[in-house]
């Protein structure tokens, strides 16, 4: 049995328990939600996956309505540990990026390393849409490009809000990753050097030539110190095992420390841009 199915169950399990403790049968509360029976007991053997809308009218019906988000957030759990990207972009990249802003707008301590990509957050509109579009173009997603951006873009305000940190990392290679234009990316270097000024933000810029106890792979976020997020080319991973959090708060230290901050960090942004300049 996979951990997929295994979630599966536990949530089941879930489910019965309120079910259980409302006091009501199985064909009792199928009858209150207009349910075939088949459908609850389905859901509380895991042989079923529950929507949210399944998990709200559960919730309701078993005189627990605010139970209904510690539901969802199992079923997140079940559906994001491995998330396809291919299968989360199936709905366009809107929904991804709104996901997205939910989850930042709840988090009070941000820490992220990319490696090759200027992170989400830090994006002009110019670099994000060509992202975005690179991105259908290669999972053969929806193209709602404009939308995708606006969203993405609607991240950046916990930047300016007060209870939220940031701590980015980036990996001198990301500066010369041309993703857009060269013109659009001068812009994003610039706009980058503007982000340092915050105070919610802390960046660091790791530089080619350092001394490290690590060779950089794919970038990963680390959410409050309960969640890493870390991606694939083929799909995210949403860890939260103990020693998984241990790791990814190690090697970020180790990311800390050998990166360079400040005028450090500009000098290095300035390269590249000279680089990109250059006919």
């Amino acid at each position: 049995m996979n951990d997929f199915q295994q979630a599966r169950i536990a949530l089941g399990t879930r489910l019965r328990e309120m079910r259980a403790e409302a006091g009501l049968s199985g064909r009792d509360l199928a009858a209150r939600l207009g349910w075939p029976q088949s459908r609850v007991s389905k859901l509380e053997t895991g042989r079923q996956t529950a929507t949210a809308a399944d998990l709200d009218a559960w919730a309701e019906g078993t005189g627990h309505p605010a139970d209904a988000s510690e539901l969802k957030g199992r079923l997140l759990a079940l559906e994001t540990s491995i998330r396809s990207w291919k299968r989360a972009l199936a709905g366009g990249h809107r929904a991804v990026q709104e996901a997205n802003v939910v989850q930042e707008q709840q988090a009070e301590h941000i820490r992220l390393f990319e490696a090759a990509i200027i992170p989400g957050l830090f994006q002009i509109s110019e670099y994000a849409r060509a992202v975005l579009t690179d991105v259908s173009e290669r999972h053969g997603s929806p193209r709602d490009i404009d939308a995708g951006v606006r969203a993405r873009l609607k991240r950046q305000e916990i930047l300016y809000q007060p209870g939220h940190r940031v701590d980015a990392l980036i990996w001198e290679p990301a500066l010369l990753t041309v993703r857009c234009s060269p013109d659009a990316m001068i812009d994003q270097l610039d706009r980058l050097i503007g982000f340092m000024d915050l105070g919610s933000v802390t960046l660091g810029i790791v530089p080619l030539g350092a001394r490290t106890h690590f060779s950089p792979k794919g970038g990963f976020w680390i959410i409050d110190d309960t969640l890493v997020v870390a991606d694939t080319w083929s799909a995210e991973m949403w860890l939260d095992a103990v020693d998984d959090l241990a790791l990814y708060r190690k090697i970020f230290q180790q990311l800390s420390d050998a990166a360079v901050y400040g005028r450090g960090a500009q000098r290095l942004i300035a390269r590249a841009r000279a680089v990109i300049e250059s006919p």
